[in-house]
């Protein structure tokens, strides 16, 4: 009840037309399945060394999508790195473990999502399925 309070409340003073919004919708939720295609894609090829490909790949996929795309790619983005700090954290105490592999994997998140080339990221070897 709350939501859709505030989308309708938000709608009147932004001027925001019910078609815009489903059109933001409809690309987040687009959006949200290229991030899982290409979190998937990672879980099979099961490649060392890809990691970084794949976040660049279904960031620069979902925002391809539109804004609605690229705000759903930053919210997973985001959550997922935050949730494996939390799990780091758990694992092996503050010793800042695997801080620097969030760093690296917010910048490939981001090169995706600004529109470069994921393949920049590509390692040598990874099949050309992906």
């Amino acid at each position: 009840m709350k939501l859709s309070i505030g989308i309708i409340f938000c709608s009147l003073v932004l001027g925001v037309s019910s078609r815009e919004w489903f059109t933001f919708l409809k690309e987040a939720g687009q959006g949200a399945k290229d991030m899982w295609r290409a979190y998937s894609d990672m879980r099979e090829a099961n490649y060392i060394g890809a990691d970084k490909y794949f976040h660049a790949r279904g960031n620069y996929d979902a925002a391809q999508r539109g804004p609605g795309g690229a705000w759903a790619a930053k919210v997973i983005s985001d959550a997922r790195e935050n949730a494996q700090r939390v799990t780091d954290l758990f694992k092996f105490g503050d010793s800042g473990h695997g801080a620097a592999d969030s760093r690296a994997d917010q910048a490939a998140n981001e090169w995706g999502r600004s529109g470069k080339d994921p393949n920049h990221f590509r390692p040598r070897g990874l099949p050309d399925k992906y």
